[in-house]
């Protein structure tokens, strides 16, 4: 099987190679010239250097980062998965380090920022997990909790589960084929995350001859960790809401002095040995900050420290084991029933998932993955004593919770089978209309599902219509507004105005909620460093719990009734509102608040249906702002009678470079609530064009084309046997050998041949690889995009300069059109006419140095370098002296 990236309409990329390793390879490299920018963001914020070159607004995750030891953690969770899993992140890494120079350079951040780069740690995919995972079970939420206890008293505690969102969420729901039209299962759902530019999902395709798979990865991620579809079974996953993570309150003292200074933690054993150094954090456009990094036995202290008003540590399961569970991953891909998707996740660690599966058997699946601790009840919604016993960790919750499917199961991080592994859920809004919705009929089709993901009923808004029914002694224009709203269909609609009109009165009542004075003691006094504010704002906490504090007796002395009235009346005395997709429309995040549109490129309205308790959840912060900030990263429909018919879409599109054409061509289907078909038969796709033309004044048209062994054997077999060949090492090769030897080649991602043409006519043999997969690697120190290359001048009665030309295209080709920042050449050192042609096209000469052939033998060779900035710099001088001609 050939090593190829095809691409079908929208862009998707499908790759093919000969094995799991090479396709990892493959998938590395596409990540890397698809998402350069978002993957090297994304390892930059694990290693906490993102404000180097982000500057000042990024430095504290930067210092969290650092504070809550994550590429320590992420290097001990590599370094404990077994040999294989390892060797299959390792490949993954070799394809991002190989295509990330050409990826940069599409990228316009790069530029934008002088990010520079640097070559990728073996660990750095899980560096990455842990970095976007590690705020999602919402520990910050135990110092609101704190925070609420400190100003209203214990009884408050839970004065704020609002049963409401934190950092993502997601739906899902599996169809048995009992209620499907064709008898077999479908999966389908939505990931619900922050809309961010690029996405966070990828639309991809891994095929080899041990699986082939269609799905949605996450960019610097190897495998398909979510959703993905086998052809025999399909897979998809939504947030548990576990709660696996403890914040403890520490006692800190210094000890020592000089080089003997220290740090000790007062533990339920007295006082220990803490580890403590410190780090500088370079910030882009700011001075350099230094800061202490503490570990005590219970974990990083994240918050605080020595002498000051509190010290808080982190306590999370892959910082405690070392483990992270990525042995899923690969197995997944493997996957062909639903009893190995059920195997394939018993390793799995954080974050705690729902999973639902099926396959064309009938099977079907759902149950939780991943580890929850079992603690004291306090560990579970408040910051604890460090110094207590009672809150250490005693294992394991287990076994983890499942259930068996019958008819239909729905997952919309809900209480139900996650109910015994945490404390706050998501509202049962969703849920419970998917489930409705699911079963109005029982002859489902996967073209039908559109219909569920963009139903726009507003559950929630039951509460706020009957108070509003109740309200006596309204204005004219208040009482013609309640009528509106009592007999609206409850639809959030981005063409309503009703919609629009809820809306505001919500936002006016929340505001209200906030600032009375019961509730805007919580403004006050508020002790926590800046990356944890957004969780300490009360008007953010207000909007998600609306419906608890519009019921609960805790407020006594609030009066909702009036708080309800004076919204409305506001409202209803402004002038009449537009449709509610007028202020409600997505605004995707960007790391440098990059625009959705290039410059010169047709823009159009990101108005958007939907709300947050929908089942198409589109949310925005209802106290401040009606814009989108998080909505579905995805979408998908898996069919298991025929994967062919399943769907998906993503928010914008397959590449992540801005003025691409499959930047954002997916985003009209998505904001409409539709999908897009899967194509999954290869002569429907596009092989990624490899081609490469050069028209070169006085010299002719230079075109590189890729070889077909199959086509090209005689031409190769008639140049490479040749004596005037020997050193290309081929000599006496029959034809099925070099069959064979091209065949391979053609089959690894990291090696690749192509013929040259002058002006039609075959002038030279050209091979490239990448030196990480060669045994050229193993002799010198490779960095990161180099590219290897051999050249065989085909026989010819070649004029004076002829090859000096041909390598300036070659050579372009390399550096300018793909992209890679340096050449490497290795000649036998005993071909003196290769040695000299390197000296005299501009290459530096390294070391001579043995390398070993794949026959067993030993080859002297001559290292030759030549990087993209001497190489122009060459080229200029050439031309203009008109030089080689």
């Amino acid at each position: 099987m050939n090593a190829k990236v095809f691409r079908d309409a929208w862009g998707v990329p499908h790759l093919r190679a000969g094995d799991p390793l090479a396709l990892a390879y493959l998938q590395g490299r596409n990540a890397a010239t698809d998402r350069a920018w978002q993957i090297e963001l994304e390892r930059r914020r694990f290693l906490g250097t993102s404000a180097a070159f982000l500057g000042p607004e990024a430095l504290g995750w930067d210092v969290f980062a650092r504070q809550a030891r994550l590429d320590d953690t992420a290097q001990h969770c590599y370094q404990n998965l077994d040999d294989d899993t390892r060797e299959w992140i390792s490949a993954y890494v070799a394809g991002v380090n190989h295509g990330l120079p050409g990826g940069a350079r599409r990228a316009p951040e790069f530029a934008a920022t002088g990010l520079t780069l640097q070559e990728w740690e073996p660990w750095a995919p899980v560096g990455i997990w842990l970095a976007v995972h590690v705020l999602f079970a919402g520990f910050p939420t135990k110092l609101w909790r704190e925070h609420v206890v400190r100003h209203l008293g214990d009884a408050a505690i839970d004065l704020f589960n609002s049963e409401g969102p934190r950092t993502a969420g997601s739906n899902g729901w599996l169809i048995s084929g009992e209620r499907t039209a064709t008898g077999t299962p479908i999966v389908a759902g939505d990931p619900h995350r922050y809309i961010e530019s690029p996405g966070v999902y990828q639309q991809l395709r891994l095929a080899c001859p041990e699986y082939d798979v269609v799905g949605l990865a996450v960019p610097g991620i190897p495998g398909m960790a979510h959703f993905g579809h086998t052809g025999g079974v399909a897979w998809a996953i939504t947030n548990a809401m576990a709660d696996y993570q403890d914040l403890f309150n520490e006692q800190l003292r210094r000890t020592g002095s000089g080089s003997e200074s220290g740090v000790e933690a007062l533990g339920p054993d007295g006082w220990q040995r803490a580890t403590w150094y410190t780090e500088v954090v370079e910030v882009a456009r700011g001075e350099s900050v230094e800061i202490e990094v503490i570990e005590t036995d219970r974990g990083p202290v994240i918050i605080g420290g020595p002498g000051q008003s509190q010290a808080i540590s982190l306590r999370y399961p892959p910082r405690v084991t070392g483990r992270i569970g990525f042995e899923t991953l690969p197995a997944l891909l493997k996957a062909t029933t639903v009893a190995d998707v059920d195997a394939a996740f018993d390793p799995w660690m954080e974050p705690v998932n729902v999973v639902m599966a099926a396959d064309t058997s009938g099977g079907l699946l759902h149950r939780t993955a991943g580890v929850v601790p079992r603690r004291h009840p306090q560990n579970w919604q408040r910051v604890v004593p460090a110094w207590e016993a009672d809150h250490q960790w005693q294992g394991w919750y287990e076994p983890m919770p499942r259930a068996e499917v019958g008819g239909v199961a729905v997952m919309a991080n809900a209480r139900e089978l996650a109910e015994p592994l945490g404390v706050d859920f998501a509202a049962p809004f969703r849920s419970r209309r998917i489930r409705q919705l699911l079963d109005e009929r029982s002859d489902w089709t996967v073209a039908e599902m559109p219909s569920i993901h963009s139903d726009t009923w507003l559950g929630s808004a039951g509460l706020i219509l009957d108070l509003l029914a109740g309200l006596e002694e309204l204005s004219p224009e208040a009482t013609a507004l309640r009528e509106q709203l009592l007999a609206w269909d409850r639809r959030m609609d981005a063409v309503s105005n009703v919609a629009s009109s809820y809306a505001a009165v919500r936002k006016a009542l929340i505001r209200r909620l906030a600032e009375h004075p019961r509730l805007a003691v919580l403004d006050e006094d508020v002790d926590s460093s800046e990356l944890f504010l957004p969780w300490l704002d009360t008007l953010t906490h207000t909007s998600f719990a609306l419906e608890n504090l519009l019921t609960t007796d805790l407020l006594p002395d609030l009066n909702v009734t009036w708080l309800v009235k004076e919204a409305l009346e506001e409202v209803a005395s402004r002038k009449p509102r537009g449709p509610w997709g007028d202020t409600h429309h997505l605004a995707p995040l960007h790391a440098l608040r990059g625009p959705v549109f290039a410059a010169g490129e047709e823009s159009f309205e990101l108005a958007l249906s939907g709300d947050h308790h929908c089942v198409m959840s589109t949310s925005s912060l209802p106290g401040f702002t009606d814009v989108c900030i998080r909505a579905s990263a995805a979408r998908y429909a898996w069919d298991l009678g025929d994967r062919s018919a399943s769907q998906w879409i993503v928010p914008l599109g397959a590449s992540g470079v801005l003025g691409d054409p499959h930047h954002h061509d997916q985003l009209p289907l998505w904001l409409r609530g539709e999908l897009a078909a899967i194509e999954t038969a290869w002569d429907q796709l596009t092989a990624e064009d490899d081609t490469f033309e050069q028209v070169v004044d006085g010299f002719g048209t230079v075109r590189v084309l890729p070889v077909e062994p199959q086509r090209d054997l005689d031409l190769i077999h008639g140049w490479i046997s040749a004596e005037r060949a020997r050193f290309w090492g081929m000599t006496g090769k029959s034809r099925d050998e070099v069959l064979g030897t091209y065949e391979f080649l053609d089959s690894l991602p990291t090696h690749h041949v192509y013929l040259v043409h002058l002006d039609d006519q075959p002038v030279a043999l050209f091979q490239t690889y990448d030196p990480q997969a060669d045994p050229v690697g193993e002799v010198y120190d490779v960095r990161v995009g180099d590219i290897g290359s051999h050249l065989l001048i085909a026989p010819g009665d070649w004029r004076r300069g002829f090859t000096e030309d041909l390598l300036g295209v070659l050579g372009s080709f390399l550096l300018n059109h793909l992209g890679h920042p340096r050449v490497v050449a290795e000649p036998d050192a005993r071909n003196d006419k290769a040695v000299a042609r390197l000296k005299r096209t501009g290459f530096t000469l390294g070391a001579q140095v043995a390398i070993a052939q794949h026959d067993g033998s030993t080859k002297q060779a001559q290292l030759g370098f030549m990087t993209r900035e001497v190489f122009n710099r060459f080229m200029a001088r050439t031309e203009a002296s008109g030089s080689g001609r």
